[in-house]
């Protein structure tokens, strides 16, 4: 590399396609060395790999919570929901030690091993995310109840009392194939192929240890690629104005994140992560009127203000009523009863389709709920509250349902998981 080069790569933020063509295969070990970037140790018995906060669209591995969570919704996901087939605690263990360098490695944009030169032996990355950007690839892990159940691991006694399936709920018509899980891999990016190939590599990697049970890839859209406004659902009406705001650390903590004494001390800094998917019946939605899909919301489909109102986060006022007497926002709407308990959550929903559905004809599309909150009581209060009533219910069907807890952020030098390994 020539002093130019050299110039150009320290100053200059970089894609995948520009690092290789830069440094090529021979050369990766002498830049790792000069710039720090990508370094690797061994001094705690296993790699660390640095953020390289140099490349484009990169946001940090490290940090106090786990990134998916409380960084900028992407426009796609990819989650998946893992058995696990490890025997022992201690297999359980170097699986997430394995994983942490290679997500730090695919959220800077890299591959998860050098390209291979053997062409009889398979490649270490897949490399279907060659040339693409890191394109703010998160990736979030969390272990679901019946990863504490397996006798062969002996961690029931680290299982918070908080982790439990979900009740079933009024309307639920739960396939077992879109249900639970021992871990979850929550993968967002701006670009679908690089969030799919951060989940297929982690899971080929970790063959023989885990297998997967479930998966399903999502979008949002954002009106001129503007993220500061709220992206719509299927039922184009806006999806998330509620949420407590991520930069408000008083009010996470509130909501999202576990405090000392919360739960087990394993999960302080960490969450708890729901996911639902949820079967929207757009043909019957298509042929409702524009008047009765508001009043189901209880928000006005174009701007997404509460009814009457004009504007998008304007206070909905429950107790507002016409000059009949009749209540503004009905009661019986989604909002009104989701309002009406003061348990809030953190929702990062993504919308799906997955073609039709063979036994109707109809769309298999919908809504992948996922929410975040400190306590999973937060989510059952909120859908209890939508119960039977809710105007909602005719136009949906909620078909899968997990409940997974979210490790704390990962600090340099440790790996994900650290603190349940630790407890």
């Amino acid at each position: 590399m020539d002093k130019k080069q050299t110039e150009s790569f320290s100053n200059k933020k970089m894609n995948r396609r520009q690092m290789l063509k830069l440094t090529g295969v021979g050369a990766a070990g002498v830049l790792i060395g000069a710039t720090g970037f990508g370094s690797v140790a061994s001094s705690l018995g296993y790699s660390v790999v640095e953020d390289n906060l140099s490349v484009l669209n990169k946001i940090p591995f490290y940090g106090k919570y786990q990134s998916g969570i409380y960084t900028e919704v992407q426009q796609h996901i990819y989650f998946a929901s893992l058995n696990v087939i490890a025997t022992s605690k201690e297999e359980l263990k170097e699986l997430f030690k394995m994983w942490t360098p290679m997500a730090v490695k695919m959220m800077n944009g890299e591959e998860i091993g050098e390209p291979t030169t053997n062409y009889f032996v398979p490649a270490k990355d897949t490399g279907e995310a060659v040339g693409l950007s890191a394109s703010n690839l998160t990736l979030t892990f969390g272990v679901g109840p019946t990863l504490f159940e397996k006798s062969e691991l002996g961690i029931k006694n680290l299982k918070p009392t908080d982790l439990v399936q979900l009740p079933h709920f009024p309307k639920d018509q739960l396939d077992e194939n879109f249900s639970a899980g021992d871990i979850c891999i929550q993968a967002c990016a701006e670009d679908p192929q690089v969030a799919f190939h951060a989940v297929r590599n982690l899971v080929r990697a970790a063959s023989g240890k885990v297998t997967l049970k479930w998966t399903q890839a999502g979008f949002n859209s954002f009106p001129q690629g503007n993220k500061k406004n709220t992206p719509r659902n299927l039922f184009a009406f806006k999806d998330g104005t509620g949420n407590p705001d991520v930069k408000n650390i008083k009010e996470m903590n509130e909501v999202v994140w576990v405090q000392p004494n919360d739960s087990v001390s394993w999960m302080t800094g960490g969450t708890y992560l729901v996911a639902r998917k949820v079967q929207t019946h757009l043909e019957t939605w298509d042929r409702t009127a524009l008047g009765d899909q508001e009043a189901t919301f209880g928000r006005h489909r174009d701007s997404g203000a509460p009814l009457g109102k004009k504007d998008e986060h304007e206070d909905m006022e429950l107790s507002r009523s016409d000059s009949n007497g009749r209540p503004v926002v009905p009661i019986t709407s989604h909002v009104h009863l989701a309002k009406q308990v003061k348990d809030r959550l953190l929702r990062r929903s993504f919308s799906y389709t997955s073609g039709l559905d063979p036994k109707t004809g109809i769309f298999d599309a919908g809504l992948l709920f996922i929410s975040f909150q400190k306590d999973p009581k937060q989510f059952i209060n909120i859908q209890n509250s939508l119960g039977r009533v809710d105007k909602l219910n005719e136009y949906i069907t909620h078909r899968g349902s997990a409940i997974f807890a979210c490790f704390p952020g990962i600090q340099k030098g440790s790996f994900i998981g650290e603190s349940l390994f630790k407890a």
